[in-house]
């Protein structure tokens, strides 16, 4: 058999390189004669970058804003015209302990900070990867690092964070670099969520950056004021399209600021690898992620492989920590279920292995 092995991280434990490479170490050993060809993917958020970097080119550093106004080093790609920016490195969750988590004050300035940079070496097409934000501000930060004003009723600039969006009077994007009116922007996303309501930013996301329940009643409010200034003062209505909630609102502001449009991560990640080419003639692609769930099967890397698996007529299965989502037709294996919680968080590695062996096995039966 010719087996492709393409998955995304395993949030916490495992990188997607190092997820593929136990997975077909696994599969080997159970079926050494067959083919293996590894590949790993991303959807948009944490891993993105050096995903399609590896593909496309190298990695530069910017000392820019974090997500709390403190200094930090952030990378981004670059290779020739296109540019790769992945907002965790400048405004992600992971930058902050739990402690100062506050999407009510956390801003997405330093991810702006980082276009620029982007642009200052000859950028002409940008690729923002949103996913794992600290943030909730609607991208308002990011917009005012390239000049957009965001005003007050006095007419002083509005103080960063979600919280702040409340006192927005006025948009006046008559400052915005110029640079970005020419160049091409893509937002990637791994989710379709719209910006306000049961479903958006601020309810799905905000309590796992540090929001409480009433936080979380504030920052919709923020946002739907916001996404109101907006309507009123650039004649754009973006509150209901998908994914413009990704990212504490990071989509929307990338579409209404700076001209975006919005894509599924996992699309974008797949052509710089060349996965249709990768797939051609193989009996299996295997991919996963640490928890396969509902969500999966929305923008995430297991959509990808298993709409791409399908067109193409290849036969897929998923391995992955956890699992409470099935697909017709798909092996799906959870780690977790094989050998229990505690072994598949403190040797992931090693349990990914012995899942994968088994798969192979079954196949070989």
């Amino acid at each position: 058999m010719r087996v492709l092995v393409a998955p995304d991280k395993f949030r916490g434990t495992l990188t997607a390189p190092q997820a593929a490479e136990a997975i077909a170490t696994g599969w080997a050993r159970a079926r050494p004669s067959d083919t293996l060809e590894v590949v790993a993917l991303a959807d948009g958020g944490e891993g993105t970058l050096e995903t399609i970097v590896g593909h496309l080119g190298q990695l530069l550093t910017r000392e820019v804003t974090g997500p709390r106004g403190d200094r930090v080093t952030a990378p981004f790609g670059i290779s020739g015209s296109t540019a790769v920016i992945e907002l965790a490195r400048a405004s992600g969750l992971g930058l902050l302990a739990p402690v100062r988590r506050d999407p009510l004050r956390t801003t997405t300035r330093g991810t702006g900070e980082l276009i620029r940079a982007a642009l200052d070496v000859g950028a002409e097409r940008v690729l923002v990867c949103i996913g794992g934000s600290a943030t909730n501000d609607g991208g308002v930060g990011m917009a005012a690092a390239l000049g957009v004003a965001f005003r007050d009723q006095a007419g002083a600039p509005i103080e960063d964070g979600g919280g702040s969006l409340v006192s927005l009077a006025t948009i006046d994007l008559g400052g915005l670099d110029p640079r970005i009116r020419t160049a091409e922007v893509i937002g990637l996303t791994d989710v379709d969520s719209p910006l306000c309501g049961p479903n958006g930013a601020s309810a799905t996301f905000g309590p796992q950056k540090g929001a409480s329940i009433d936080d979380v009643v504030v920052l919709d409010r923020a946002l739907a004021h916001l996404a109101a200034v907006v309507q009123r003062d650039l004649a754009i209505d973006l509150r209901d399209e998908p994914g413009v909630g990704a990212a504490g609102g990071t989509g929307f502001g990338l579409m209404a600021f700076l001209g975006a449009r919005l894509r599924p991560g996992v699309e974008a990640v797949m052509e710089a690898v060349g996965f249709e080419r990768l797939l051609a003639g193989a009996d299996l692609v295997i991919t996963g992620e640490g928890s396969f769930d509902a969500g999966s099967l929305r923008g995430k890397v297991p959509a990808g492989v298993l709409a791409a698996a399908s067109l193409a007529g290849v036969g897929a299965a998923i391995v992955c920590g956890v699992a409470s989502q099935e697909v017709p037709g798909v092996a799906v294996r959870s780690l977790v279920a094989r050998v229990g919680e505690d072994a598949a968080l403190g040797d992931a590695r090693r349990s990914l292995e012995l899942v994968a062996e088994e798969l192979a096995r079954e196949v070989a039966a």
